[in-house]
């Protein structure tokens, strides 16, 4: 299903570097994880996703450099942004979006924002990934 309208707002990007994808204990926030929070480590850009529930801690972010190995070897996702920000009466986006990507057999692992979502997918299928999404019409960003 192609996006509902052709506005800038639902042009795609993708973002550089490697994803991670981490499940921790509810309560397990290491060192790292604050360091990313707080951007004492990076230049505060860096993209980070934090979810508890009683069950896990899901932590979703930009691996960078300086990172210990037990992020490193999680950081097998690349990042597809919706440009947004999308109005909340803007229905069927993510669902759209996901279709493409259900029928060309990419696995993904979507977080949504206030603004916007994203959508990673592991880094070997960034390519037909990409190739799904524009077959259906979805427009990406030049950068």
């Amino acid at each position: 299903m192609a996006p509902p309208i052709d506005h800038p707002c639902l042009h795609l990007h993708v973002l550089p570097g490697a994803f991670f994808v981490r499940k921790l204990e509810p309560n397990q926030l290491d060192d790292t994880l604050k360091s990313i929070f707080m951007g004492s480590q990076d230049d505060g850009e860096a993209f980070l996703s934090i979810t508890r529930s009683s069950e896990e801690l899901s932590v979703v972010g930009q691996y960078q450099d300086w990172m210990p190995e037990a992020y490193k070897e999680f950081a097998g996702w690349r990042a597809i942004k919706i440009a947004g920000p999308m109005e909340f009466n803007l229905t069927g986006v993510l669902s759209g979006f996901i279709e493409p990507l259900k029928k060309a057999e990419v696995g993904i692992f979507a977080v949504s924002t206030w603004n916007t979502d994203y959508v990673l997918v592991s880094k070997d299928d960034l390519e037909t990934a990409v190739e799904a999404l524009k077959t259906d019409h979805w427009t990406f960003a030049s950068e």
